[in-house]
């Protein structure tokens, strides 16, 4: 089995979510990145490295108790680039990839993450990434081969994360997605909308 790490991306902003802090903003009685955290915990792939970075200790307060790694990224407001490039750099060097989870992603459990592992892991030639696809859409988490994309990822800027680089790439493993796969938590609304589900 390849060694294959978590990065659980929870920098950000959060602009479109309003003045409150998107991550720590409750649903089913418990913070957004909370879920991501306890998803990615109940996952095989290991160790699960936290980027922090807009309002670092009240995220990592929210995460206390859970055995997680925590890298801080200084150049969050640069964008998701700054952040994927950090938790990259904070995984060892021997794990093979990372499996990408959204911190305002709470519907993702730990069968979405260990699908994409599986995947990963069971492919005849080990793919530069494994996407899942809900409705023709690519969803999150992703699964990114770091011994194809490390430099790709050393060389991404602005505010993007993995996108612009499976854009052009043929080699792709697309795996079948569900309603989780495609719901992040950008605005109240969407919180709200949640929470009904």
């Amino acid at each position: 089995m390849p060694e294959i790490g978590t990065i659980l991306l929870a920098a950000g902003l959060g602009t479109r979510f309003g003045p409150e802090p998107k991550m720590l903003a409750l649903l089913d009685g418990q913070p957004l990145v909370r879920h991501a955290a306890e998803a990615a915990l109940a996952a095989r792939p290991r160790p699960v490295v936290v980027v922090l970075g807009a309002h670092a200790e009240a995220v990592r307060a929210a995460l206390a108790g859970l055995d997680l790694g925590f890298v801080e990224n200084p150049d969050f407001r640069v964008g998701l680039s700054t952040s994927l490039r950090a938790g990259v750099a904070a995984l060892p060097q021997s794990c093979e990839a990372a499996v990408v989870v959204l911190g305002d992603m709470p519907r993702i459990a730990e069968d979405h993450i260990d699908r994409l592992a599986a995947a990963f892991a069971n492919a005849s030639k080990a793919p530069a990434a494994v996407v899942p696809v809900q409705d023709g859409r690519r969803g999150n988490p992703v699964l990114l081969n770091l011994r194809v994309l490390a430099d790709a990822i050393a060389g991404l800027t602005g505010d993007r994360g993995a996108g612009p680089l499976l854009r052009d790439l043929s080699d792709i493993l697309e795996i079948p997605g569900d309603p989780a796969t495609a719901l992040d938590i950008d605005t109240p609304a969407a919180l709200l909308s949640a929470d009904r589900t």
